[in-house]
């Protein structure tokens, strides 16, 4: 699922976010609080502390302003997140839910019309961004490709999570940027699929059933074991909590993997695809 150059919400430069996460540490310690006393005080895990603390997640405005008030900062985590320096790397819609897929337990994924984010090549996403319209500039395209690339990591955490690709044909037939960044990008695919945590599997062109006609989404295993969803349009995303809206979402994807290949059929395609790249 690709990130539209719509940017109504800028993402926080890193160096900054650690700037107020070290300030966060600091007002802490004077207070005496331990990480875990703090966040009983403001009603979030302690994880949730220590990530903003180690710069790994954005403090939050609702969150700044509860620990200004806690904290008694007078108000200087609230000023310091409003001046923060931004770089245009994900719009308002899609922050929340690349914190959860940062932190998810399970990703089910089902994409049509490219490759999901996690399994594109630098230079495939670079492709992507650059059908993007209105144009993006060479700058906001090299800061995309590069937050793209560090929202891998997820794939290689200590403990990843168990993730389910569903991707259509089409998305492995089309050859942006070209037949040498199409075939690395299959030779990618094919080492993905071979990952202990990772299933792959391709919806074949020509079916005469297909439940992924409404467009591509993904759903979402958290920590505490809550299932949300996210789908993705032409100028927005929303996230989908509703407990009967999720319970479609997970009904059309378990029908989408009984109607796509299996994984060792997507795998044989991918291996005959890359005896012709």
């Amino acid at each position: 699922m690709s990130n539209k150059s719509l940017s109504t919400r800028r993402r926080k430069n890193a160096t900054a976010v650690k700037m107020v996460g070290s300030l966060v540490g600091t007002f802490r310690r004077a207070a005496g609080l331990t990480q875990r006393a703090l966040a009983d005080e403001v009603a979030v895990d302690e994880e949730t502390i220590a990530s903003v603390e180690q710069g790994r997640r954005t403090l939050k405005p609702d969150l700044a302003a509860q620990l200004d008030e806690l904290l008694d900062t007078k108000g200087a985590l609230s000023v310091a997140l409003e001046n923060m320096p931004e770089i245009d790397l994900f719009p308002r819609w899609a922050e929340e839910y690349i914190d959860l897929e940062r932190e998810a337990l399970a990703l089910s994924w089902y994409d049509n019309q490219v490759l999901p984010g996690l399994l594109q090549t630098p230079a495939y996403a670079r492709a992507v961004f650059l059908n993007d319209v209105p144009a993006l500039t060479e700058d906001e395209i090299e800061q995309r490709v590069a937050a793209r690339m560090e929202r891998q990591e997820v794939l290689r955490r200590a403990e990843p999570p168990t993730v389910s690709f569903v991707v259509s044909e089409v998305t492995v037939m089309d050859r942006l940027g070209g037949d040498a960044v199409h075939a690395e990008q299959l030779r990618r695919l094919r080492e993905w699929a071979d990952l202990p945590a990772v299933t792959l599997q391709i919806m074949p062109v020509g079916r005469d059933f297909h439940a992924g006609l409404s467009g591509p989404f993904i759903l979402v295993e958290t920590p505490d074991h809550q299932r949300v969803g996210y789908a993705e349009g032409q100028l927005h995303g929303r996230m989908v909590a509703e407990p009967d809206e999720v319970s479609v979402l997970e009904r059309k994807y378990a029908m989408l993997r009984s109607q796509a290949l299996n994984p060792q059929e997507s795998r044989d395609l991918l291996d005959r695809l890359l005896g012709d790249a």
